[in-house]
């Protein structure tokens, strides 16, 4: 489908570019988002008596994103989940986690501003792109953590997984199992030893 763009789209171009792209990609987000629209001779024309106002509206939520990503940068944002020892997560914390988290912090971001390749699925600090505008993003830290305690420690750097090794059980421990399944404990070696001695005594009639 051809579209005209209404703001700039990374991967597309600028603000007033037609392009192509494909059908679903327009109708299911572009064109119910009001990014975009047909690419009709009308609609053209629509644009360009609309395209000083358009620059305009860009330009002050431009200005309103760059405001609000100076507040963001550098800031930590806290996300509680269950996980076990080694760090992993019964679950994940994704777009809609983030956004909450920020948004309890005291900024609005919608789920569809955070950039997340993937869930988190892991205790740690990680780093994560909110686009607040097709032309302003910004990085914040998500501090997963089962507690309010363990999210203080990982922001002083400290590591609150536990990686447990296989630990020994001294009370069921058999030092002899070894020499027993092998048959070469020091009490079989003294009783062949016995054994033996008595095999060399000659037989009296």
């Amino acid at each position: 489908m051809q579209i005209i763009l209404l703001e700039r789209i990374g991967h597309l171009g600028q603000m007033g570019d037609v392009v192509n792209v494909k059908n679903g990609y327009a109708r299911n987000y572009l064109l119910p988002q009001k990014k975009a629209l047909r690419a009709t001779k009308e609609n053209i024309a629509y644009f360009e008596t609309q395209r000083v106002q358009l620059v305009a509206d860009n330009l002050e939520h431009k200005n309103e994103a760059d405001s609000i990503a100076q507040k963001l940068a550098g800031q930590s944002f806290i996300a509680i989940r269950q996980a076990g020892d080694t760090g992993q997560l019964y679950g994940s914390v994704s777009t809609r986690d983030i956004s909450e988290a920020i948004t309890e912090g005291g900024f609005s971001i919608a789920r569809n501003q955070v950039v997340l390749n993937k869930p988190i699925k892991e205790l740690g600090l990680h780093k994560v792109a909110l686009q607040l505008h097709p032309e302003v993003a910004v990085d914040v830290t998500i501090n997963v953590a089962r507690t309010a305690d363990e999210a203080q420690r990982q922001a002083r750097g400290e590591d609150v997984t536990v990686i447990k090794d296989e630990e020994l059980d001294l009370e069921t421990f058999d030092p002899d199992a070894e020499d027993r399944e092998y048959g070469a404990g020091p009490a079989d070696e003294d009783s062949r030893a016995a054994n033996d001695g008595e095999d060399e005594k000659p037989k009296t009639e």
